[in-house]
């Protein structure tokens, strides 16, 4: 089990520093395409797929200039767009064509149409492509060592955790019972409030420590940033983040006041779903 959870954590640590990797070739990429057709990573919203790989990188791969585009009749256009999208397994969509075709016509890009401009292109989204294949891989290989430990369906039932957040907090956190109490998991994970007080005057924000290890907390805000977008009325953390908003508190304030929150709930529920399996 303890081998377990160091190769869950040691997998989490080469996801953080592959997923920094790949926003840095996304936003090279996008640099590279603001000079050459600007605003096409904006044309399409759909999610990235299993592999990593998304919709506006396969479309700039194809069409790298926007002379690709209005060199050619709307017609024409229509007809490669909808063999490509078929080619990639894309829905074809006449209208989306018709946008794509009429917004090619206003960008004044910055490079010219050329074969050094196609190679940075093709260069950057190979990049990226092979990049993102790696972070998928290892996201898909973290979900499938966190399964295989007891307390895996204890904390994918918390809200706002997922297949991609659950295992990356429980190679933080590793076993539960490490831990003596609540307060040692908050500090472990630099959200518990240092104490703030002189004579007759208290604080009454205190930062956070932050003493603890930043990975964790990284994960823990985007949690909390989940539950601020869904608003959750019955979730207890929610309740607790929100009337913590709802007062005033700066926005650092009450997001690690609802990283404390939910690490004390998630010290409970999982110690005592471990307790009791070993009784």
């Amino acid at each position: 089990m303890e081998d377990t959870r160091n190769q869950l954590k040691t997998l989490k640590r080469q996801y953080e520093l592959y997923s920094k990797n790949k926003t840095a070739f996304k936003n090279n990429l996008i640099a590279l395409i603001d000079q050459v057709y600007p605003n096409a990573n904006t044309f399409f919203s759909s999610p990235a797929r299993k592999d990593g790989s998304q919709k506006w990188v396969d479309f700039v791969t194809h069409f790298s200039h926007v002379d690709c585009v209005r060199g050619l009749s709307e017609r024409v256009f229509t007809e490669r767009y909808q063999k490509w999208c078929k080619r990639n397994s894309y829905n074809f969509n006449a209208d989306k064509a018709a946008f794509i075709y009429n917004h090619s016509k206003e960008p004044v890009p910055t490079m010219l149409k050329s074969q050094s401009a196609k190679l940075l292109i093709t260069s950057a989204v190979s990049q990226l492509n092979a990049i993102s294949q790696t972070v998928e891989a290892i996201r898909a290989e973290m979900l499938r060592l966190a399964e295989t430990l007891p307390e895996f369906p204890v904390v994918m039932d918390m809200y706002g955790v997922g297949a991609s957040l659950g295992p990356q907090i429980m190679a933080e956190i590793g076993d539960v019972r490490r831990f003596d109490r609540k307060q040692s998991l908050s500090a472990f994970a630099g959200v518990d409030p240092m104490p703030s007080q002189s004579g007759t005057y208290e604080r009454q924000s205190n930062p956070s420590s932050k003493r603890g290890t930043p990975y964790l907390r990284k994960s823990l805000f985007i949690v909390m940033k989940v539950l601020l977008q869904t608003a959750p009325e019955y979730d207890v953390v929610y309740q607790f983040l929100n009337k913590k908003r709802s007062e005033g508190k700066p926005y650092y304030v009450y997001m690690n006041a609802g990283c404390n929150k939910f690490l004390r709930v998630y010290y409970g529920r999982v110690k005592e779903y471990l307790d009791d399996l070993d009784t």
